[in-house]
């Protein structure tokens, strides 16, 4: 293998990972000095805060007037959970399914919900589904973007306007990074440790006007948990999308999440996340272009991640491996990678095939992802050469 000069320039910050992600440009503890701490999260100044979280993301995101926003516990995973179980059960359901996170959806619904008539259509990492047949008259559960698989669905054209059934869509790694076609989702969850680079545990959850009349008329024949009611006596508990949680939260994450929402505002809201988010995953198509041993993991382009870019190993050398030795050596890049400070948690996820999976979300500098790049290059030359010693 020809060799590689090892890069003189390292990203400023070689925070990559999908999950928690890179807090925002610029961070510090000290911005989080004010926090509303030691008090009641019920008193009126906690409660204030917390429904400027929501009120400043609906801006921010363009969410409609008649839309229901609300911070719920257990971060994205908690508002799936608390959307499958409060609202499933009054018709058929579709669970797609392209990458982990989706299969783990559609293994609560059928192994803990136990529908019985719950459809599970899936693709393998990098693909997905025939969206165009899917049928509107059974309620959809789907990821916006596939985290683990590095693959998105292109837009919102095949969710029909004339649904009988409810759109229920995971899209905690597209919210601020993609634009979100709302009046087709009647569901929409999504966390503050993503593109917006905040804290964990709490998780967002909208509701179309057609999520809460289903919440109002539909009584699931299971019992829920406290934590993921939404109702009482038939009605909505509208608090919950007023700012009064349902379980103490963090006030020291709303402080950061406030934080976050603030730096959004300041580089063009919605809009310049997207544009920023676009901008980083330019650096790594045209990285991807000029070189040989890599590609993407989704090979249409329509399909691809804009946030977490997974890449798989193409190189004659790494597919001759044998297939318990491919995360292995995937794994050793990483490592070599990490060791010399150019980029951290870049690791594929454990069950998707071995590779590199970069975050390249607004909170990360374009100019970073410049600098990595040549690291990979350096870090894979390495690791070839390590290897055949």
């Amino acid at each position: 293998m020809t060799e590689v000069l090892r890069p003189e320039r390292r990203p400023n910050s070689p925070m990559f990972s999908s999950g928690p992600c890179a807090k925002r440009p610029g961070w510090s503890l000290q911005n989080l000095e004010n926090a509303f701490l030691g008090r009641s999260h019920r008193a009126s100044e906690g409660k204030a805060r917390l429904k400027a979280v929501i009120d400043r993301q609906r801006a921010l995101l363009g969410i409609p007037d008649d839309y229901k926003v609300g911070i719920v516990p257990g971060s994205d995973t908690g508002a799936v959970e608390m959307a499958l179980w409060s609202m499933l059960g009054a018709r058929p359901v579709t669970m797609l399914a392209w990458e982990s996170f989706g299969s783990g959806w559609a293994t609560d619904v059928v192994k803990q919900l136990k529908l019985k008539d719950a459809e599970v259509i899936t693709a393998e990492y990098g693909e997905i589904p025939d969206l165009a047949a899917t049928d509107w008259s059974r309620d959809v559960v789907f990821t916006w973007n596939g985290t683990t698989s590095g693959v998105r669905v292109p837009n919102g054209d095949w969710i029909s306007e004339a649904r009988d059934g409810l759109a229920i869509c995971d899209a905690t790694s597209a919210v601020f990074a993609m634009e979100m076609p709302w009046e087709k989702l009647d569901v929409v969850t999504w966390s503050w440790q993503k593109v917006l680079g905040g804290e964990a545990a709490h998780g967002m959850l909208v509701l179309s006007p057609r999520a809460v009349e289903r919440l109002e008329s539909h009584t699931p024949e299971w019992p829920l948990p406290k934590v993921f009611r939404m109702t009482k006596g038939g009605k909505l508990i509208d608090g919950i999308f007023k700012g009064e949680t349902i379980n103490t939260p963090s006030m020291l994450a709303v402080e950061d999440a406030l934080d976050a929402l603030s730096w959004a505002e300041s580089i063009g809201g919605g809009k310049g996340m997207i544009a920023r988010t676009e901008a980083n995953a330019k650096v790594i198509s045209d990285w991807v272009a000029k070189t040989g041993w890599v590609d993407y993991l989704a090979s249409d382009p329509a399909i691809r991640s804009t946030t977490s870019v997974c890449l798989k190993i193409t190189d004659d050398w790494f597919t001759a491996l044998a297939a318990d030795d491919q995360p292995k050596a995937a794994k050793e890049l990483v490592a070599i990678l990490e060791k010399e400070g150019a980029a951290l948690d870049i690791g594929h996820y454990r069950d998707a095939p071995a590779g590199l999976r970069i975050w390249a979300g607004a909170t990360v500098e374009k100019a970073d992802l410049e600098a990595l790049m040549p690291w990979l290059d350096w870090g894979y030359a390495t690791l070839k050469n390590t290897f055949q010693k």
